[in-house]
C-alpha cells in the first residue's frame, strides 16, 4: 500500500542554539485530514493527527499516582500531554518545562490550534528552561508526578544533550522533588535496559510497563517506566 501524496505548507519557523524548529501543515493531495507537523533539525517530532501516544502516556502516568495534585511535565510539544493531564480533575497544578521559547509562543498565540485555551487554564504554569536544570533548582517535595516527555526515551533523543536527563544525577533531582507517594514516569518508544538500571540505582523501585498503541495503522509497543522512591 503506497502512502498518499502530500503537500506541505510551512506555518512557522524558529532558530535556537539547538538548531531549527519548523511547524508545517501536511495536506493530502487527494483529500483527507490535514495535520500540523513539528520537526526539529529536519527530524519528525510529532503531529496533530497521531496523538494516541501522548494521550496514553498521560493517562497511564496519572493512574500510577493516587493523588496527583501537582504535576510537572518535561516537554510541551504541541500540548497533547498537557491537555490530557488537565482533563484529570484531581490535578490542581500543572507545571510545564519547555526549552524552546518558540513552541510556547506558537501555542500562546494560536499558531497551534487550542493552544491559547490550554495555556489560559489557571492550573497551568509554563517555564522556558531545560527540564534537567529546572529539576535541579526546584525545592524538595514539590510534585506528586514528574512526567518526562522530552524525547521518545533515551534511544530517540531530539537533541544529544538530552541524554543526561536519563542518567543518575538528573534522575536523583527528580527523586528529590517528589512528595510521599509520588512517582517519576518516563515514556520510551523502545525497551531500555540502561534506563531501567539507572532508575533502579536512584529510586530502588522501578516498573517497566508495555503499552500497545495503534499508530498510523500499525500496532506498536511503547514503554512506560515508573519509578518510586
Amino acid at each position: 500500500m503506497t502512502s498518499p501524496e502530500m503537500e506541505y505548507v510551512e506555518i512557522a519557523r524558529a532558530e535556537s542554539e539547538r538548531g531549527e524548529l519548523v511547524l508545517r501543515e501536511r495536506r493530502p493531495v487527494d483529500g483527507g485530514p490535514t495535520a500540523l507537523e513539528l520537526r526539529a533539525n529536519g527530524v519528525f517530532v510529532m503531529d496533530t493527527l497521531e496523538v494516541s501516544t501522548e494521550r496514553a502516556m498521560a493517562q497511564a502516568a496519572l493512574e500510577v499516582v493516587e493523588d496527583p495534585r501537582a504535576v510537572v511535565i518535561g516537554g510541551l510539544g504541541l500540548g497533547y500531554t498537557m491537555h490530557e493531564v488537565l482533563a484529570d480533575s484531581r490535578v490542581e497544578k500543572c507545571s510545564v518545562v519547555e526549552i524552546e521559547q518558540a513552541l510556547v509562543d506558537w501555542l500562546r498565540t494560536g499558531v497551534v490550534p487550542d493552544g491559547p485555551a490550554l495555556l489560559a487554564d489557571e492550573r497551568v504554569s509554563v517555564v522556558v528552561a531545560d527540564i534537567a536544570v529546572a529539576l535541579a533548582e526546584a525545592r524538595e517535595e514539590s510534585y506528586d508526578l514528574v512526567l518526562l516527555d522530552v524525547d521518545n526515551g533515551p534511544g530517540y533523543l531530539v537533541h544529544a544533550a538530552n541524554a543526561a536527563l536519563y542518567e543518575p544525577p538528573a534522575l536523583a533531582d527528580a527523586r528529590r522533588v517528589l512528595r510521599s507517594g509520588g512517582a517519576l514516569v518516563v515514556w520510551s518508544a523502545a525497551e531500555s535496559a540502561e534506563l531501567e538500571e539507572s532508575l533502579r540505582e536512584v529510586f530502588g523501585e522501578v516498573e517497566a510497563q508495555p503499552h500497545a498503541v495503534r499508530l498510523q495503522e500499525r500496532d506498536e509497543r511503547y514503554w512506560l517506566y515508573v519509578a518510586r522512591p
